[in-house]
């Protein structure tokens, strides 16, 4: 009764409005704006604004600290953070309530040996978030963990006849892509207030199912400002991130001629157990026609992960660069340095794309969560730059097809076919152009009432607190803006 009512009050003051990727495309999509103010005990007695923040896995953890940063960027208020998160959040304040690492699986039949400690996590989310007495509570990505915890918010708060906080979804789940994908997006209503998209077409689709939602840009984006501080102004507005090749091979004592492989299995520990392997052997595999190739392994925040790497590449044969635990200036720069990529489909893909590097695409699950895959999803590709495209731009290989042979083949292409690389290249302008966030200087006229107006205002984690400060009215918003609607 309590959900159903704020819900209604909640959605009843959304503004929609459009924005236009370039001219290459012309292509228009609606755009939820964020919510108009609504009154709340933050304006009145609390001195302090509370956020309840939980992320899932590295890449919700890296999502999870720029937003906290951007909140406390845009904030007239004190800011208080509790929640679960990895070493990206701890560094921006949070204090985990427990290891990210001990929620971070992925499929459905690699959750079942974890069920028991899941769930333990899960109550103690649960009873940590309401202890807290937050503001807003914002989950990040990691559905399967997520979405239980919000559904047993909601269910708390409706059994002690109380306003639950403002629930918030960062990263909209890919329903879009399953078969009766339609039928769950109904379901988000029950416990989701708003969804922060990171797509542009998912923010209309998720209003037309009665789900508040706000395209804010793809995270990853906002890795290009990164080259701000090293002198490349521009470079955020062509979306590429320019690491220092020739530094880092200097670095590594690796020749200015030699073949440099960045190798990405992922960054959860069961992907990297399944997929290093793999990697290792399609490695050995193109050691034959490229004896000086190289591989260079940057490590996630996670020294499970980093650990795991370090113990199994010691035994390649192949030479090989891990950074452990690295940052993402160091991971630019050994793409940089690189003439290919091989990833584990995720992150990383979009990452390789932002840096220009011609790469190939991997994936392996349990034969169980294959199965379900493939009898479930509607798409034929399961990278992001393919599925927007509709195009195998970028080489996959995967399920049973994800061989050594197959790897070191794709690899190979991706190495001497400079066509394929040209067509890398120019599908990155254009995947990264439809994922730019709303303020993207070049692509869209920003509207100034939703954005901070500094020289961070076009981050996609700026767009996406601004989404969640205007809610509360703590977002000062200048008289004019440069758009009319």
């Amino acid at each position: 009764m309590w959900r159903h009512g704020l819900l209604s009050l909640k959605r009843s003051l959304g503004v929609a409005t459009e924005w236009r990727c370039s001219a290459a495309f012309g292509q228009t999509y609606p755009l939820a704006a964020p919510l108009s103010n609504v009154a709340s005990d933050v304006e009145g007695d609390d001195e302090e604004f509370r956020v309840f923040i939980v992320a899932g896995e590295p890449s919700g953890d890296v999502i999870g600290s720029r937003l906290m940063g951007s909140l406390r960027r845009l904030s007239p208020k004190p800011l208080r953070f509790s929640g679960v998160g990895g070493a990206n959040m701890e560094k921006e304040g949070l204090n985990s309530a427990f290891k990210m690492e001990d929620i971070t699986v992925m499929g459905a039949a690699e959750l079942v040996p974890h069920m028991f400690r899941i769930w333990r996590r899960l109550r103690q989310t649960v009873a940590a978030a309401i202890d807290f007495e937050p503001h807003v509570v914002v989950t990040i990505d990691a559905k399967g963990f997520n979405f239980r915890v919000l559904r047993s918010l909601t269910a708390a708060y409706e059994k002690k006849k109380e306003q639950p906080p403002f629930l918030v979804h960062y990263v909209a789940p890919s329903y879009w892509a399953w078969k009766g994908g339609d039928a769950r997006l109904d379901t988000l209503k029950e416990f989701v207030d708003h969804l922060l998209c990171i797509l542009p077409f998912e923010a209309p689709m998720c209003k037309a199912h009665g789900v508040g939602a706000t395209f804010v840009g793809h995270p990853v984006l906002e890795d290009a400002y990164m080259n701000v501080s090293s002198g490349d102004s521009n470079a955020n507005r062509n979306w590429e991130m320019q690491g220092f090749g020739n530094k880092f091979r200097d670095q590594h004592s690796l020749q200015s001629d030699a073949k440099v492989i960045s190798v990405l299995p992922g960054s959860r520990a069961q992907e990297v157990k399944r997929m290093l392997p793999l990697f290792r052997d399609a490695m050995h595999r193109l050691a034959e026609d490229y004896p000086d190739i190289t591989a260079v392994i940057p490590t996630p925040q996670s020294s499970i992960v980093t650990n795991m790497v370090q113990e199994s590449v010691s035994r390649w044969e192949v030479p090989s660069v891990i950074l452990p635990a690295a940052s993402d200036l160091e991971k630019y720069d050994a793409f940089a340095a690189s003439n290919a990529g091989l990833c584990t489909s995720g992150t990383a893909v979009m990452q390789l794309l932002l840096a220009r590097v011609p790469s190939v695409v991997a994936y392996r699950a349990n034969p169980i969560t294959e199965w379900l895959i493939k009898s479930r999803t509607k798409l034929e590709y399961i990278s992001l730059p393919n599925i927007l495209l509709n195009s195998p731009v970028v080489p996959e290989a995967l399920f049973g097809e994800c061989t050594p042979d197959r790897l070191a083949f794709l690899l190979k292409q991706v190495l001497e076919d400079q066509k394929m690389q040209e067509q890398q290249r120019t599908a990155a302008e254009q995947v990264l152009c439809m994922l730019a966030p709303p303020s993207s200087s070049l692509m869209y006229s920003a509207d100034a009432s939703l954005l901070a107006a500094d020289e961070h205002s076009q981050k996609p984690s700026m767009a996406a607190a601004a989404t969640i400060l205007d809610f509360f009215g703590l977002l000062d918003r200048p008289k004019k803006s440069p758009i009319s609607y």
